[in-house]
């Protein structure tokens, strides 16, 4: 059974190219980096893609940049944008608007990390606080800008997954030997982003989706061939935390038969501790759920190149220490 979604088509090499130039001009490429320690616990050669690396501490800037440029070139500004979050795509926002002089209003759930939200209203951010999860959260801010007359930033766009593929092309062209790529999913547009950079280069890299087992709807939808909702429990990777698939997203994964890994609030946070422990980075829940992936499937790993992306740095620094200390959030 297919997705029943409209076909969403992958930016090409053409899009990525002009993706990067506008990245480019306000950050360069991120490292990926081999850690002795992190090959020995894994036992075979692990690449970490170090999007922990940016201004903003996360993957989303790239796409917060490539989508204000093009909202720029398109016509007339608005009066003000206006976007849902759990952190780190609302730090790309209000990153990429401060630029252009645009006003923010960020809408994030209630009890939404303390240390995402400082950063965003740092960053010139108004924030609201509304609704339970994210997706109310995102329900609540198009309200506000049919209201308000607001443009609406999505967080999942052609332009953005333009963005953030160029993670991918810095990646598979430092590495053309890569075998596999584990890439967490939040809304899709790093996955996404990172076919496109494999179809883009013909490279052959088997590329992982990793969700949470505490946020299973895009596991459940792709297993279902239909967009299927489902709760969200997760303590610690609040990056992973969808409730409702983005068809156009979960189409594409279909159509380029994503595999999926499923990994749990206690296997985040020892990936946590393990990449503090080999490499003294740190990675908030999100950012270390493909590590934790590369981890639960170790076995089947041996002598095979593999790459994992970190996706964002930015845990509260009370749930960093609580879980550096054995706690699973």
């Amino acid at each position: 059974m297919s997705v029943a979604a409209p076909r969403f088509v992958l930016p090409d090499r053409d899009a990525l190219r002009r993706a990067a130039r506008v990245v480019y001009a306000s950050m360069p490429p991120t490292p990926q980096y081999r850690w002795p320690l992190l090959d020995e616990a894994v036992g075979t050669c692990v690449w970490l893609k170090h999007e922990n690396h940016t201004p903003v501490g996360a993957f989303k800037v790239r796409g917060g940049l490539v989508w204000f440029d093009a909202l720029v070139r398109g016509g007339p500004r608005p009066p003000g944008v206006i976007s849902a979050t759990r952190g780190n795509h609302g730090q790309s926002v209000a990153f990429a608007a401060r630029a252009i002089g645009l006003p923010v209003t960020i809408v994030v759930p209630e009890g939404n990390s303390r240390e995402k939200n400082a950063a965003m209203r740092a960053l010139g951010a108004t924030l609201v606080e509304s609704g339970a999860d994210f997706q109310a959260a995102r329900e609540h801010a198009a309200a506000l800008a049919d209201a308000g007359g607001l443009r609406f930033v999505p967080s999942f766009h052609p332009d953005l997954v333009a963005g953030v593929g160029t993670y991918s092309i810095e990646l598979l062209q430092a590495v053309p030997q890569l075998d596999v790529l584990y890439v967490p999913i939040g809304l899709g547009s790093g996955l996404c982003g990172a076919l496109a950079a494999r179809e883009a280069l013909g490279h052959p890299v088997e590329i992982v989706g990793v969700t949470s087992a505490d946020a299973p709807a895009y596991a459940r939808s792709l297993a279902a061939g239909r967009p299927v909702e489902a709760p969200v429990t997760t303590r610690i990777a609040d990056g992973l935390a969808c409730r409702v698939p983005e068809p156009a997203a979960l189409e594409t994964m279909q159509r380029h038969a994503v595999r999926v890994v499923e990994v749990g609030d206690h296997e985040v946070a020892a990936a946590m501790r393990l990449l503090f422990s080999t490499t003294h980075q740190v990675a908030e829940g999100a950012g270390a759920a493909a590590v934790a992936a590369v981890m639960q499937e170790r076995d089947r790993l041996r002598g095979r190149r593999v790459a994992a992306v970190v996706c964002g740095a930015n845990v509260d620094r009370d749930v960093f220490a609580r879980v550096l200390a054995g706690a699973d959030h």
